[in-house]
């Protein structure tokens, strides 16, 4: 037999014509004969195991080519073509064909080895195959710094027992005879299985025995080699060692490989626990501020009130106390929730996860949504109450108004009625009958002037209803009272006229001096009733200019009182003319009453409650009394412009710098040569500028609360309400700490990417100079012109364009058209660093799993930190296939499931 095989494809010639020349040897001598099958068959069933069955004689038990099928497709993880089960020679060669036409399917050409010798049972031809294949399958694919094969694991061997002594690994016979080389690769290591030190080169026997024995006990490599053969012979086998020492170098690989994959799976783990943790924190968080949000806004678009001045007041006072204490600490919980999320999803896209979408309703939009609705509540809120107060106290002004009214007219129309039903005319004299026509001629004309008074009340009484007055069925009840016996007066009035005409045929006589008293007095009377009204009556102002115009107008009535006081000593001057007629000419007492009027000119004439006299020195009285009042209102309303000017002074200070440092944090990151720190210092500064800027808002919500309090609704002296002032002051909070937030998400990518400082200027200098709108968003064209300017080659034609609307689903997957700072840097980041994959993570557990489509939770535990291994369990769905042990677990599904969309 020439050579057993020869395979070019894999490039080992040189070795396969040195394997001639010991192949050569090896026929000559029947002892490595006796080694190689002991060897061979222990290898080969230390993989037929793993199907169920073994070999008892090597060349007997692979003539039917069964067996041998099976352990190609057991190494090679492979399905072999459906081996025929007939017992017939021709099936038998069949089935072994199949088995050869796999190996050479492999790279490797066989020589001289046909199906008729291994189905006849030739043992050095099955033997020389076998050996094929352990030298394909088993030491082919060792290499070591670029040696492959047998001087791999050579050179393999020696690295691993330079540091022993004794030990001096040359070739795969005379080098391990003594077996300290054996037991040197598993002390280097397992050094916990033997104690290397108590070996002696003297004791080859014992030295081979307890390598034998640890390995087939604690490696699972089952006693391919017999140590008295060993031992015995002049030169061991040289296939036998290299077979052997092969699985000790698969045994160790593995170790090497698991730990490598246990320590993929840890990081990967470690990674996604936090992640978790994170989402946890998240949704809590959410939920919290939703729930408040929920209780809060109903009490702010509750509009119902008690209808009374002190009820809003308080209610006022509840709202300013919600303002300082609830609603602070709630804003500061939203900023952290948004800094959160965005750490969230920064992480997830550097651990290559899909992005992060909370649960329904728990989006940041729908809680800036519903934050944005309690704003607009609480705006329309405060609105409400300031409005309610005007309302309240206009009511409260109008109700005096109309009491006082009511008060005058019921005064005045008290016994009116029984008056004008009075029969005194019947009976009398020409001239009393004449006096009593006049008289109620003149009654007549005062209820004439008392008809604006009686339309003043229903008008008010009308407004008190629209405004929704508390008490207004008592004011309606009093209205409709005073308008029945207005009602009834002017029935009774025209009644008794009637009468009085029908008696007027028989009267002639008129006393001209008393008529001309009666029709002046009733008029002034009237006007001095409207002056001593104007006089005590209430108003409401609110700027300096309404309280100097009603100064004005009082002044202006204070110029007539001239006039009316010389119309008043006409008045009084008839009577005194009719008491010096009477006293001249000695007529009665009863000649001097006046039968037109019920009017009194003074005390000394009659004792009336309409004196004439007593009414004017009242009048001139209460003209005082009204300049000391609109003086007082003036000195308020110069208060009130005071309380304007403070709130205005220092609104005109804190406005124009929460605008300057707006544009200051926008500004920040437009400069390309500030690196991420240093934009970090700014934002950090300006949040101390901030914080050490805040007593001047808390004074300014002083002075406004101050302007509140006085009922001042107006200030022409600043542009900035208090309204825009806190705006624009929690706009600058929230940008600041946005902007934070940001940057410290760019340093995180830019540390675990591993970019360069160099590299994030490049970037962002790229970004802000196709960025001509400052917007920090660039448009498609513009995107596509600045991945040009950093060397990314996009082609003109058709498959270019492919290629870019694949880029802009992956930068852009809401399909807005435009390109975020972060969205073009974690692209940026992706093109240049590599990150762990979901195939990695799968291929981690096959090799812990020794190549098995399943793991068990005893594999995890031991390769892995009891927290991982636990979280692995508990989150590992069964494994559903066919041949698999009990309780194994699918690590496929799980390792998808940590790169895809899952509930993890």
């Amino acid at each position: 037999m020439d050579n057993y095989y020869n395979n070019q494809d894999y490039g080992y010639e040189q070795q396969y014509d040195q394997e001639e020349e010991w192949e050569r040897e090896g026929l000559l001598d029947p002892a490595w004969e006796k080694q190689q099958r002991k060897t061979f068959t222990a290898w080969c069933n230390s993989h037929l195991r793993k199907a169920g069955t073994q070999l008892e004689n090597i060349e007997e038990d692979l003539r039917n080519g069964l067996k041998l099928m099976l352990l190609l497709e057991v190494i090679s993880g492979e399905q072999l073509p459906k081996p025929d089960r007939g017992k017939m020679r021709f099936h038998k060669i069949a089935n072994v064909n199949k088995a050869l036409d796999f190996i050479e399917s492999k790279g490797v050409k066989l020589v001289s080895i046909g199906a008729e010798e291994i189905v006849d049972g030739n043992a050095k031809m099955t033997l020389g195959m076998i050996w094929t294949i352990i030298l394909r399958f088993a030491i082919q694919d060792i290499s070591v710094e670029e040696l492959t094969a047998k001087e791999g694991l050579l050179l393999w061997c020696q690295r691993k027992t330079q540091p022993y002594k004794n030990v001096n690994v040359q070739n795969f016979h005379m080098s391990f005879k003594d077996g300290l080389a054996f037991c040197a690769l598993i002390h280097r290591h397992r050094p916990e299985l033997l104690e290397y030190h108590k070996l002696s080169k003297d004791n080859p026997l014992e030295n081979l025995n307890t390598a034998f024995d640890v390995a087939e006990k604690h490696l699972d490599i089952p006693r391919m080699l017999d140590a008295e053969d060993i031992v015995n012979s002049a030169k061991p086998d040289e296939r036998s060692i290299m077979a052997y020492v092969s699985s000790y170098y698969h045994a160790f690989s593995g170790a090497q490989q698991a730990e490598t994959a246990a320590n993929r799976i840890c990081k990967v783990l470690k990674v996604n626990q936090e992640n978790e943790r994170l989402m946890e924190e998240y949704e809590r968080m959410a939920s919290d501020l939703l729930e408040w949000i929920k209780r809060t806004t109903p009490w702010l678009e509750d509009r119902t009130t008690d209808n009374t001045l002190p009820g809003t007041q308080k209610k006022l006072e509840e709202f300013r106390e919600y303002r300082r204490k609830h609603k602070p600490p709630k804003l500061e919980e939203k900023a952290r929730l948004e800094t959160t999320f965005n750490t969230l999803q920064t992480r997830l896209r550097l651990s290559n996860r899909p992005a992060y979408l909370p649960t329904e309703g728990k989006m940041v939009s729908d809680i800036a949504s519903a934050w944005k609705g309690l704003e607009h509540a609480e705006k329309g809120f405060e609105e409400w109450l300031l409005s309610e107060l005007q309302r309240l106290e206009r009511l409260d002004h109008l109700a005096q108004k109309f009491k006082h009214k009511c008060d005058i007219h019921e005064e005045w129309s008290y016994g009116k009625e029984e008056m004008l039903q009075s029969q005194d005319f019947k009976g009398c004299k020409l001239n009393e009958l004449k006096a009593l026509r006049k008289k109620h001629e003149a009654f007549e004309s005062d209820l004439a002037a008392h008809q604006d008074r009686v339309e003043q009340i229903a008008a008010i009484a009308q407004e008190l209803n629209a405004l929704e007055y508390h008490d207004s069925p008592a004011v309606n009840l009093r209205c409709q009272s005073i308008c029945d016996q207005w009602d009834t007066l002017g029935t009774l009035t025209q009644k008794r006229r009637t009468a009085l005409d029908e008696a007027e045929r028989l009267l002639e006589r008129i006393d001209q001096l008393h008529l001309e008293f009666a029709k002046r007095a009733a008029p002034f009377n009237n006007w001095m009733d409207g002056a001593k009204e104007d006089l005590v009556d209430m108003f409401i102002v609110h700027t300096t200019e309404e309280i100097q115009g009603l100064i004005d107008a009082h002044e202006q009535f204070k110029q007539t009182l001239g006039e009316a006081d010389k119309e008043f000593n006409s008045i009084i001057s008839l009577v005194t003319e009719v008491e010096r007629i009477a006293q001249q000419f000695n007529l009665e007492a009863s000649a001097t009453e006046n039968p037109y009027t019920t009017l009194a000119a003074h005390e000394g004439q009659t004792v009336s409650q309409w004196d004439i006299m007593s009414k004017w020195s009242e009048v001139k009285q209460l003209v005082p009394g009204r300049d000391k009042t609109l003086q007082q209102e003036m000195l308020r309303q110069q208060n009130n412009d005071r309380l304007r000017r403070q709130f205005a002074q220092k609104a005109n200070v804190i406005g124009p710098w929460i605008e300057k440092h707006l544009d200051a944090v926008a500004s920040v990151g437009i400069n390309t040569k500030e690196s991420l720190e240093q934009q970090m210092q700014k934002l950090k500064q300006y949040e101390q500028n901030v914080l050490a800027f805040t007593p001047n808002m808390e004074e300014v919500e002083h002075y406004n609360q101050d302007v509140q309090e006085s009922m001042i609704f107006d200030n022409k002296h600043t542009q900035y309400t208090m309204e825009t002032l806190r705006v624009g002051w929690e706009q600058l909070v929230t940008s600041i700490a946005r902007n934070i937030n940001e940057v410290e998400n760019q340093i995180l990518t830019r540390d675990s990417k591993g970019i360069s400082q160099e590299q994030m200027e490049e970037f962002r200098k790229s970004f802000n100079h196709f960025d001509k709108n400052r917007s920090r968003k660039l448009e498609r064209k513009e995107f596509r012109a600045c991945l040009v300017s950093l060397g990314y080659n996009i082609r003109d034609d058709k498959q270019g364009e492919v290629d870019f609307d694949r880029i802009m689903s992956t930068v852009d997957p809401n399909h807005t058209g435009r390109v975020t700072f972060d969205a073009f840097l974690d692209f940026m980041t992706r093109e240049t660093t590599d990150t762990d994959t979901a195939e990695q993570v799968m291929q981690s557990f096959k090799i812990l799993a020794g190549d098995k489509p399943y793991i068990t939770a005893e594999i995890l535990r031991r390769e892995l930190p009891p927290d991982q291994a636990e979280y692995c369990i508990e989150r590992m769905a069964p494994y559903s296939g066919r041949d698999a042990d009990p309780g194994s677990l699918d690590y496929t599904s799980f390792s998808t499931a940590l790169y895809g969309e899952s509930d993890l």
